[in-house]
């Protein structure tokens, strides 16, 4: 089991890794994606591990079901016990961002997830999310 420093929401049953510096935006993004439907797995660190080929995040015991609200405190706001890892998004200053990037994928514990990276706190953040999960389910990404 591997642990790192990224927060993790459920999203039709897929799960989605938001990664970053403090203060990058990660409980944030996770804040407005759970107020439109997303339930959370961990915020602040997550542990993987893997099963039959698929990659699972879940939160360690001790911040199960807590999410910090900056400017509010931490909140006991339930969880989702365990997510399969379907994408990973990395939070990153807006001037890091390209327009049109190629695909990423990222090896974590030998499995290869879809990487991308976003600004946490673009007001677009969460629909992009939304819509990169789409795109991986329906196969609509088109090569530039």
């Amino acid at each position: 089991m591997e642990r790192i420093h990224a927060t993790c929401v459920l999203i039709k049953g897929k799960g989605v890794l938001l990664r970053g510096k403090p203060g990058s935006g990660k409980s944030d993004l996770a804040l407005r994606l759970m107020d439109d439907g997303a339930g959370l797995v961990a915020d602040d660190y997550t542990e993987l591990s893997t099963q039959d080929g698929i990659l699972y995040a879940n939160a360690p015991t001790a911040i199960e079901g807590l999410l910090e609200v900056r400017g509010v405190g931490i909140l006991r706001v339930g969880c989702v016990p365990r997510a399969p890892v379907t994408a990973i998004f990395d939070l990153v200053p807006l001037a890091e961002i390209e327009r049109l990037p190629g695909a990423q994928t990222e090896s974590i514990e030998g499995i290869d997830i879809p990487s991308f990276r976003l600004h946490g706190f673009d007001a677009s953040a969460p629909a992009k999310v939304r819509m990169t999960l789409k795109a991986l389910k329906e196969n609509l990404f088109q090569s530039t």
